[in-house]
């Protein structure tokens, strides 16, 4: 009996090192915040997220790690995915490395991308964790998003991480243990504007006897449906916007400034009435021609005369 016992606990002691664990992971994903961003400037911004996973299973395996993501809430082209804010898009894209080169995609995706493959070897006490950072970007030259706070959420139907025990590094199919959670990308743009204005140029004149006149611009970019006001003020030592000065020292050239080609219209700011000009932003550039009139007057001392107006934009 004894020797019978002895040969059965060697029997378990001999199987016990060929015994597996099945695996058991969990995940979780940090929200992905673009913030507040200017769609105005041409620039792209980039933000990140996290992925944390945490197993267990047999000591010392390997477990192979394919995150799959599709296409997010707002859908996806081939070029990029897209946030949305009602009807109004704005483009991004999600990658595996940090010189964002290579995009983050899923085995069902349609496109050429797949998830990256990461591997996790389990511990002696048959534990790991980890964690994989997801790089974003909102591509450049999207002057034409709305403003408003645009969201492109992954749930169940666009996460999809599969693992399992493998020495392989493929993520091409959809094999392995399933785990959704899910991951919220976001971003809000701010209404803005940006204005660049050319020089009124008057010339080289000799007697103010008659009227010279010449043109500037204003030209003004503002987010869609962004409404807006363009002022000019009365320069360094003008009174109204008809009786602006270029100076030379304390002599003087009286000009004015206006909206219209026939020089009927001044163009001035909040204190004169009606005098600004309004308009709604599209996203493009809108351009305002500065109309501008020397009228006849005394001549003054002969040099080169200016004035510094300050055009302001209010919206």
């Amino acid at each position: 009996m004894s020797s019978s016992l002895r040969a059965f606990l060697v029997a378990v002691a001999m199987l016990w090192p060929s015994l597996a664990w099945s695996q058991s992971c969990s995940f979780g994903l940090s929200p992905m915040s673009f913030g507040l961003m200017d769609t105005l400037s041409g620039t792209a911004t980039t933000s990140t997220a996290t992925m944390s996973v945490s197993c267990s299973g047999t000591p010392l395996a390997r477990i192979l790690i394919c995150p799959n993501l599709g296409a997010g809430s707002g859908g996806a082209t081939a070029a990029a995915r897209r946030m949305l804010s009602g009807a109004s898009v704005l483009n991004y894209q999600l990658y595996s490395d940090s010189a964002r080169s290579v995009i983050w995609g899923a085995y069902s995706w349609p496109y050429p991308a797949r998830a990256p493959a990461f591997a996790l070897t389990l511990g002696a006490l048959g534990t790991g964790s980890g964690t994989a950072t997801i790089y974003g970007t909102v591509m450049g030259g999207q002057s034409t998003a709305a403003p408003g706070s645009y969201l492109s959420t992954f749930s169940a139907a666009d996460v999809e991480i599969r693992y399992r025990y493998t020495t392989t590094s493929s993520c091409t199919t959809a094999v392995g243990s399933i785990a959704r959670p899910s991951l919220n990308v976001t971003a809000s743009v701010a209404a803005n504007c940006m204005i660049a204005t050319q020089n009124v140029d008057f010339g080289t004149t000799g007697v103010l006897s008659s009227n010279i006149d010449a043109t500037g611009q204003a030209t003004v970019t503002c987010t869609p449906a962004t409404a807006y006001t363009v002022s000019l003020s009365n320069g360094m030592s003008g009174t109204s916007p008809t009786n602006r000065r270029m100076t030379l020292g304390s002599a003087a050239v009286v000009y004015g400034l206006y909206k219209d080609a026939g020089r009927s219209q001044p163009w001035g700011d909040a204190a004169t009435s009606g005098s600004t000009v309004a308009g709604t932003g599209t996203g493009a550039a809108q351009g305002y021609t500065v109309y501008g009139r020397v009228p006849p007057q005394t001549t003054p001392t002969p040099g080169t005369y200016s004035d510094t107006v300050v055009v302001t934009v209010t919206y």
